[in-house]
């Protein structure tokens, strides 16, 4: 039985991750130091046989017994929200993690998958944007923490792939949604629908007309799934090429929750990258994958699972609390 370790296992898009290769009869060991992740998403996991949960700061070495097949490393905050709140350890997950993930593939002669981000493009000077794209991102800026933090990712990665041959992959994750996305937590998608079931009115940053891409999770899941099995080293975008504008996806929110709010708009902050969309062109070519969901197929399953959470949940507002000591 192979074995692969993911961290930022109890994290939206880890959790399903650990679904997929349990599914797939791998032995999954979850890490996961639980900052931004929560337990809930995996315990459905926790009686199997084959699932472990360890609670671990990849920031700190990592150690883990016995042979290991791969490893995907998604730990790291990844809504705005988050890494604002939490700037050095967002860098350090992203430098030190990685580092040391790296490390632990190199001796295990394990695969390494890293998870980057569509933010290595910074605001984009090209559109779409291709993996060829070097970005247009502010080192100093506020959001710089979290994609400078993926920009070294990247290029440690490569350095190890490079200098000590190891098998890395490089994925770039454009905006996904589904279910275990926290309300509210600054991403487009919660925050919307958040609103619309509190009956809030819909908030909008600048004039809504910079545009995102959304894929849906099992899409994105597939994207990643693939790629690792590949023999492709290079990054490569997953993502859901269909761009929409915020404001036409505020509206779109509003029809599909059948609710009355209106839309609010507020002043756009610093950084914010005004267009959103992935070429997708080698995916295809070399993954023979593209987005199967359609956008208002994902979002009608999305808003039946936060409707079905408990009101108390539904009711609270971001209000996660941090360790203010970041070392």
């Amino acid at each position: 039985m192979k074995k692969v370790l993911i961290t930022g296992g109890a994290g939206f898009l880890g959790s399903h991750l650990c679904d997929r290769f349990i599914r797939e009869g791998f032995h999954v060991i979850a890490m996961d130091n639980l900052i931004t992740g929560d337990l809930k998403n995996i315990e459905h996991l926790f009686p199997l046989e084959h699932f472990e949960f360890y609670h671990h700061d990849v920031t700190k070495f990592v150690h883990v017994p016995g042979k290991l097949d791969y490893i995907l490393h998604f730990a790291s905050p990844a809504s705005p929200i988050d890494y604002l709140k939490i700037p050095i350890q967002t860098l350090k997950v992203g430098s030190l993690g990685t580092l040391n993930l790296l490390g632990l593939a190199k001796e295990k002669k394990a695969r390494i998958l890293v998870a980057s981000t569509s933010e290595v493009y910074g605001d984009p000077l090209v559109h779409p944007q291709n993996e060829d794209y070097f970005g247009n991102v502010s080192p100093i800026g506020p959001r710089g923490v979290y994609d400078e933090a993926k920009r070294f990712m990247e290029s440690i990665t490569m350095a190890y792939h490079r200098f000590h041959k190891v098998d890395t992959r490089i994925v770039r994750i454009f905006n996904t949604y589904g279910s275990r996305m926290r309300l509210n937590d600054g991403r487009v998608v919660p925050t919307f629908l958040g609103q619309a079931l509190r009956g809030e009115d819909l908030t909008v940053f600048g004039d809504g007309k910079q545009t995102r891409s959304f894929c849906y999770i099992d899409d994105q899941v597939e994207g990643i799934y693939r790629l690792l099995m590949s023999d492709y080293t290079d990054p490569i975008n997953i993502g859901n090429p269909h761009e929409t504008t915020i404001k036409e996806f505020a509206e779109e929110i509003i029809k599909l929750t059948g609710t009355t709010q209106k839309i609010i708009y507020k002043p756009l902050p610093q950084d914010d990258p005004m267009q959103r969309q992935p070429d997708i062109t080698r995916a295809r070519q070399l993954l023979d994958w593209e987005p199967r969901v359609e956008r208002a197929e994902g979002l009608k399953k999305v808003f039946e699972y936060f409707k079905s959470l408990p009101p108390g949940e539904l009711a609270q507002k971001h209000h996660r609390e941090f360790n203010k000591n970041p070392l």
